[in-house]
């Protein structure tokens, strides 16, 4: 499963400017990314767990500068692991940035300098991010009116996409979609005028046709 920027943008907190940089400066390398200016970018959730593990550490103090060099002192002497924020265990104290390693007895100075104070677990940030995952992508039922009678439609969130995919229950036929929940409702408002318009054209057109006979 991979997801698009939008959904990133809202699992993680951390901004489109932001996520673009981080990807174009190798902090973070998406799990899809095409060529050229303005590329669609994937990621995967080892990729979110990463987005998140950086961020917690710019929030304690870590500057970007530091986390940059730190993700290449790991790449460098741990070839075999992928992706460092998202597998490694962490510890900063503010100033630098430890890494347990292999051994739990042995614990990496990344930066050279400072002194264990605060944990990263990265269990509660999967965790975190699982339950988000779950609740983001739940379809959640609205009610809307048309023409004087009550529908019930269902919002599916696209987790590539972003936005949300909407389908009325007793109307299938009307399906659209919308960047926001209030423009997906309002895009599926004109679906089903449009469908109730047919359906009256063409119960004129038979009720004709059986006159005729």
């Amino acid at each position: 499963m991979s997801y698009g920027q939008k959904v990133v943008v809202a699992l993680t907190g951390i901004s489109y400017r932001r996520l673009d940089y981080w990807a174009r400066t190798g902090i973070i390398r998406p799990f899809k990314a095409a060529a050229g200016k303005g590329s669609r970018r994937e990621f995967s959730f080892k990729d979110l767990v990463a987005l998140k593990v950086a961020k917690r550490l710019r929030d304690e103090g870590i500057t970007l500068q530091k986390i940059r060099k730190a993700v290449a002192y790991l790449r460098k002497n741990f070839p075999d692991i992928k992706e460092p924020l998202a597998e490694l265990r962490f510890l900063t104290d503010g100033e630098t940035i430890f890494v347990m390693d292999r051994d739990p007895q042995k614990i990496l100075d990344t930066l050279k300098g400072g002194q264990l104070v605060i944990a990263l677990a990265l269990g509660e940030i999967i965790e975190g991010l699982q339950r988000e995952l779950k609740k983001l992508a739940t379809p959640q039922e609205e009610k809307v009116v048309v023409e004087g009678r009550e529908f019930t439609v269902e919002l599916t969130p696209d987790l590539e996409d972003g936005g949300f995919t909407v389908q009325c229950k007793e109307e299938p036929a009307a399906i659209s979609e919308g960047e926001t929940e209030q423009e997906a409702l309002d895009n599926i408002i004109d679906a089903l005028e449009l469908c109730l318009e047919h359906e009256r054209e063409w119960q004129a057109a038979k009720d004709q046709e059986s006159q005729a006979v």
